[in-house]
């Protein structure tokens, strides 16, 4: 689990891992990504600034509906076995996959992934970004942030995963990940 300056976790229930991926690894991702079939963001009527593309299972955030979709292609099946490893799953268990492409000025906003997923396990590619994490307290807000470093991965589990919102502040940079997550059960 990251740590801060004195020796304490960042978050229960948060772990990660540096250099996760090689830099060449990090290349071929990039330019399949870039590959996909790509579209803005939507929720709720509005148009997000990042670009998305999901497999195994979608999400529509317009008419609040779950399904099925594309099986993951075997272009991500060694960085899904590898996620799978580090967050201590079966491969098949991370059974959703998100690549999303965060243009300069592009974030992401305080959110929970869906109640219908588990685990998230995201690598991040490209520019460096800072993952915040917040959760209400009496008077406001308790706040949390790690920086993710391109070719690290990070896992949500636990606390870490139900307890707090995060979000990806804008940067000016491009940055790519890929977000797998497991179905709850």
């Amino acid at each position: 689990m990251p740590a801060d300056l004195f020796g304490a976790p960042v978050l229960p229930g948060l772990a990660t891992a540096g250099d996760f991926i090689s830099p060449d690894e990090e290349g071929t991702l990039i330019a399949a990504i870039d590959a996909a079939p790509l579209a803005p963001f939507r929720f709720q009527g509005w148009t997000g600034k990042r670009l998305t593309h999901s497999y195994g299972w979608t999400y529509d955030f317009d008419r609040a509906r779950f399904a099925e979709s594309e099986p993951i292609p075997e272009w991500l099946r060694p960085l899904q076995a590898r996620a799978a490893a580090f967050a201590g799953l079966e491969p098949a268990e991370l059974a959703h996959v998100l690549l999303i492409r965060y243009d300069p000025g592009a974030g992401i906003g305080w959110h929970r992934d869906r109640p219908v997923f588990e685990h998230v396990v995201g690598v991040s590619l490209g520019a460096e970004a800072g993952m915040r994490f917040r959760r209400r307290r009496d008077g406001g807000f308790e706040r949390r942030s790690l920086p993710l470093p391109p070719r690290a991965a990070y896992h949500l589990s636990e606390e870490a995963r139900h307890g707090w919102e995060h979000s990806i502040a804008p940067i000016q940079e491009t940055r790519w990940s890929v977000t797998f997550r497991s179905l709850r059960r």
